[in-house]
């Protein structure tokens, strides 16, 4: 078990204020070794018991838990170890999902821009203290200095300076996203920018703008390039079109009538690529998961690893959401598109994601080696208990039932 709630507390040393609001007062960033594989000669830990309960749990939970259906992989150094689907692609088909069903990913999208973004650094083409107002002059937020000051490592890890979420609800309206860009100006500042975190999309997608100003090419296209292909993520893409045009690919479902149905996917999260724009089946996201370990350097080189996985702005508000993370997160940060947790004394490297009818999940442990990923196609909570147990399983932690099948089948009754 985590150390107790008191104590985290105290680890965590945020300011009262901070609580309050909600805002976490950003911190240098920490210097730490990241994205390296373990030692040549470690003796990998066998873990074909996990991925038997892990394969075992899925099953089970589709069958009792309501879902539509879910995908899940597991990865160990450079091997995949487990990559399968459960359940419907569409309820009321026989469309099943595998390997290669292709979902929407949300905001685990956000690793991708801090890659990308950390690779244009090593090559010079940006720099992480580089001033957005430089390479986008109409750019503006009401308070002028910030906006002068705002650097892409802020927009990377959510410290602009505006409310949570800000423009969200209006991109969801169908707001274009140049126009919600460009009223961020008409907006009460909560801090300057660079002093506290509050979670961004489209603020944050304006590394798109930034990447397409640095390279004169499409963001997307530069996602593509220089880690789709290369990694090997043959049915990874961005965009509402591509997904309806893959032949195997996850509905989204929502719930009507006490029951899952089959929506279109909603196109507004498409206009911000950056932040919660990609397409990826759970074949695909094992290989990001081995290359966030550090085992395809040639595409994502260590030191962009060390970048994007160094703890940045302390975000508590994690260690207080659902109750694995409450009990197990001790501590919890973002660094550039990726949340860094304390996972009762083991460092995860994670992030999860949401759009209408898709959740997905991501960790990676680097000191174990170990990745999992869990990509669903309905608005249900109850995966994320799946994933806490195999975090658990791999971590060594005392087995807690965080799918508690008993309250699931009442639920049904």
């Amino acid at each position: 078990m985590g150390r107790t709630k008191a104590g985290r507390i105290i680890a965590r040393g945020v300011t009262a204020a901070a609580l309050a609001t909600g805002l976490a007062v950003a911190a240098a960033p920490v210097a730490e070794v990241a994205g390296q594989p373990r030692a040549a000669n470690a003796t990998p830990r066998d873990l074909a018991p996990v991925v038997r309960t892990a394969e075992q749990l899925a099953e089970r939970l589709v069958r009792e838990g309501d879902l539509s259906g879910l995908a899940i992989a597991i990865v160990q150094g450079d091997r995949v170890l487990l990559a399968r689907g459960f359940g419907h692609a569409e309820v009321g088909t026989s469309a099943r999902i595998d390997a290669d069903t292709v979902f929407r990913v949300a905001s685990l999208s956000k690793g991708f821009a801090g890659t990308v973004a950390a690779q244009l650094v090593e090559e010079g083409a940006l720099a992480w203290d580089s001033r957005i107002a430089d390479q986008l002059p109409t750019f503006s937020l009401k308070d002028m200095q910030s906006a002068q000051n705002l650097t892409v490592r802020d927009i990377l890890s959510h410290r602009v300076g505006l409310p949570w979420n800000t423009y969200d609800r209006q991109l969801e309206q169908d707001e274009p996203y140049p126009r919600l860009v460009a009223r961020l100006g008409a907006i009460d500042p909560v801090c300057s920018a660079g002093d506290c975190y509050a979670y961004q999309n489209i603020a944050f997608s304006l590394i798109g703008d930034l990447v397409f100003a640095a390279t004169g090419d499409f963001y997307t296209h530069q996602v593509e390039k220089r880690l789709f292909h290369p990694l090997g993520m043959y049915s990874a893409t961005y965009g509402r079109d591509a997904l309806e045009s893959e032949s195997n690919w996850a509905r989204p479902h929502v719930r009507r009538g006490g029951r899952w149905v089959s929506v279109r996917p909603k196109e507004s999260y498409y206009r911000i690529p950056p932040a919660a724009g990609a397409n990826a089946s759970i074949r695909d996201m094992a290989q990001w998961a081995i290359a966030q370990l550090g085992h395809r350097s040639e595409a994502v080189a260590p030191g962009v690893l060390q970048q994007t996985h160094a703890r940045i702005v302390a975000t508590p508000e994690q260690t207080r959401g659902s109750s694995w993370r409450r009990d197990r997160v001790d501590a919890a940060h973002y660094g550039l598109g990726w949340r860094i947790y304390d996972y009762s004394g083991s460092r995860m490297i994670f992030h999860a994601g949401a759009v209408q009818g898709y959740r997905a999940m991501l960790g990676v442990l680097p000191e174990h080696d170990v990745g999992v990923v869990l990509l669903w196609n309905c608005e249900s909570g109850i995966p994320a208990g799946l994933f806490a147990t195999v975090i658990d399983r791999i971590v060594g932690l005392p087995a807690h039932d965080w799918i508690q099948f008993d309250r699931l089948r009442s639920r049904r009754r």
